[in-house]
């Protein structure tokens, strides 16, 4: 009797194996990326498509951060005139009324994250970074865990970098695991984290560029992480901040690798 066509064993194999496989050459990376945002993806990209070894890492099972949801749902988002040369590269659609460009977020997303994958950036959904590994005065990795088992006390792995950028959003988690656990000085001004303001979108705008920088030896800050870090204000759904931020770090590190 012929074997069959689908073999469910194989199946589980080949997932199992290649997942594996993955993993394995991506204990060592160029750049590890927490958080698959728009800001992470934008980094991911620009660092990836110069031949960098990047690995993405976001805790939630579908990347895109809050770019998904666009405002309060409406899954449309904006962006500036100075970030149109972003939209560009990404082939992302949109149009243009006035100063502002609006597209579809489901189509940014998507369009985002086949692009960086594209260009070599490896994705690894439902994992989380629940701190880092510090020596000699610098982060030299992640320590990840799945993040399903969450409050299980389950132990994590290790992947080692030569730079970690958080791109978490709001929380920005890894800072503040940084911070907590080692009580080191950021390069902010008190030496802390300042806490995010409430909206003002044009402020926002300009400081979320200028925020997205190296706030300890090893770790970059972009996205609203950034802002978050800095104190400066939340923007809402206007997403050309984002983008050029990633973008901002990425060349940073890249003049550094």
């Amino acid at each position: 009797m012929p074997a069959p066509m689908l073999q469910e064993r194989e199946i589980t194999r080949l997932i199992v194996e290649e997942y594996m496989n993955e993993l394995l050459a991506n204990l060592e990376l160029d750049v590890a990326i927490v958080g698959a945002g728009p800001s992470g993806l934008t980094a991911a990209y620009y660092l990836a498509s110069e031949g960098k070894k990047v690995a993405i890492f976001d805790r939630k099972l579908s990347i895109g951060g809050g770019m998904w949801a666009g405002g309060m749902l409406f899954n449309k988002i904006v962006v500036q005139d100075g970030a149109r040369e972003i939209l560009d590269n990404f082939e992302i659609k949109y149009k243009k009324i006035g100063n502002y460009y609006v597209t579809d977020s489901v189509h940014a997303v998507t369009a985002l994250a086949y692009h960086a994958t594209k260009a070599g950036a490896k994705v690894f959904n439902a994992i989380g970074s629940e701190d880092v590994i510090v020596k000699d005065g610098r982060v030299r990795g992640l320590v990840i865990n799945w993040s399903v088992v969450d409050n299980l006390p389950v132990d994590p792995l290790s992947v080692l970098t030569k730079y970690v950028i958080d791109a978490t959003g709001h929380e920005s988690e890894v800072i503040h695991t940084l911070v907590a656990k080692n009580n080191v000085k950021l390069a902010t001004p008190s030496g802390g984290i300042e806490g995010e303001q409430s909206m003002d979108a044009e402020t926002a705008e300009r400081l979320v560029v200028e925020n997205s920088r190296e706030v300890y030896p090893g770790v970059y800050v972009t996205g609203m992480a950034a802002n978050a870090v800095f104190g400066s204000p939340r923007m809402g759904p206007i997403f050309g901040g984002m983008l050029l931020s990633g973008k901002k770090v990425a060349m940073d590190i890249l003049d550094k690798l």
